[in-house]
């Protein structure tokens, strides 16, 4: 497997902040069964975040470099107890790409006069706020000028 790129372990590294971690090593270390619980991880995800319990930072880093050579993932960030690691699942890399949903064709706007039957059965605050409605027209460039500060006032 190459290595990564630094625009894809970059593209990987946001993809990564938004995750929680989803397996923890603990006290004792890496055991089978927390290399087995990684191993489902990637298979289903991905990308996984692996939060260690140890302060050492030595064993951070060990640990981060025999789960990849193990496991044929490729480490991607290490930052404080996470540690991030990508392996590509070819089961999703063969799936085709989704196609775009087109987008639904635009409604067209109604008209804004209304009929005289339909004016007709208008109630009367209908009637108020239409005539209350502001008018579309610009306003003058004086209007649109910066507004001004009230002056300050010594003390």
């Amino acid at each position: 497997m190459p290595a990564l790129t630094a625009a894809r372990r970059s593209e990987l590294r946001a993809r990564a902040h938004a995750l929680s971690p989803v397996v923890m090593i603990g006290d004792k270390g890496l055991t089978d069964s927390v290399v087995a619980e990684v191993e489902r991880a990637l298979a289903a995800h991905e990308l996984i975040k692996v939060k260690a319990a140890t302060d050492d930072r030595e064993a951070r880093a060990a640990w981060m470099a025999w789960l990849c050579e193990r496991l044929g993932a490729e480490p991607v960030q290490s930052i404080g107890k996470i540690l991030v690691i990508w392996r590509e699942n070819p089961d999703k890399a063969k799936a085709p790409a989704a196609k775009p949903v087109p987008k639904p064709a635009p409604k067209k706007k109604k008209k804004a006069g209304a009929s005289s039957r339909q004016k007709k059965h208008r109630s009367a605050e209908e009637l108020i706020r239409i005539e209350r409605q502001r008018s579309r027209t610009p306003s003058s460039p004086l209007e649109s000028g910066p507004r001004r500060r009230r002056p300050r006032t010594s003390r």
